[in-house]
């Protein structure tokens, strides 16, 4: 383990925990609740991201290995998150809770076992149009942020103003 990917990965803790502890708290009509332009539920959304921290290391972790990123577009993208939304838009908060503290655990545990090497790997990425980019930017755009960013769509949904304070560096 790196002091970059100890600091990565305690920023994928915090931002999980912080989606945690804000999804825990929701009342079971803010659960279900539809997200505007969107039409997911927060509770579809906590468990996507959950469910798809496993598929954003692996795809990291492949490029650390030197591989290309190819055929996975924004369009791959919307058709997995529409099939999870199908798949799983009965989610209990419980499910959705024991799974993101699982899967972010896991997350941050193979953001650890990276060299500085394979984070500054850089592979051509389907994702943003064939753009050679560093393993670190992948986990940074996807993983690292997943959880804060969609924290702060659905504070914005429910018109909870965001919390300010010090970052985890």
């Amino acid at each position: 383990m790196s002091i970059r990917t100890e600091r990565l990965a305690t920023r994928l803790e915090a931002n999980a925990k912080a989606l945690a502890e804000f999804a825990g708290s929701l009342s079971p009509e803010q659960w279900r609740a539809a997200m505007p332009h969107d039409g997911r539920t927060i509770g579809v959304i906590v468990h996507h991201v959950a469910s798809i921290y496993p598929l954003e290391i692996e795809l990291a972790q492949g490029i650390a290995a030197g591989k290309p990123l190819v055929g996975v577009t924004w369009d791959v993208v919307a058709g997995v998150n529409a099939s999870h939304a199908k798949e799983n838009q009965g989610v209990t908060k419980e499910a959705a809770l024991a799974l993101l503290k699982a899967n972010s655990a896991a997350a941050a545990a193979a953001i650890r076992a990276l060299s500085d090497e394979e984070l500054d790997r850089a592979v051509p990425q389907s994702l943003y149009g064939g753009a050679e980019l560093t393993c670190q930017f992948f986990l940074e755009d996807h993983a690292v942020r997943h959880a804060i960013h969609h924290l702060s769509r659905v504070r914005a949904a429910l018109g909870i103003q965001e919390e300010t304070g010090a970052s985890v560096k």
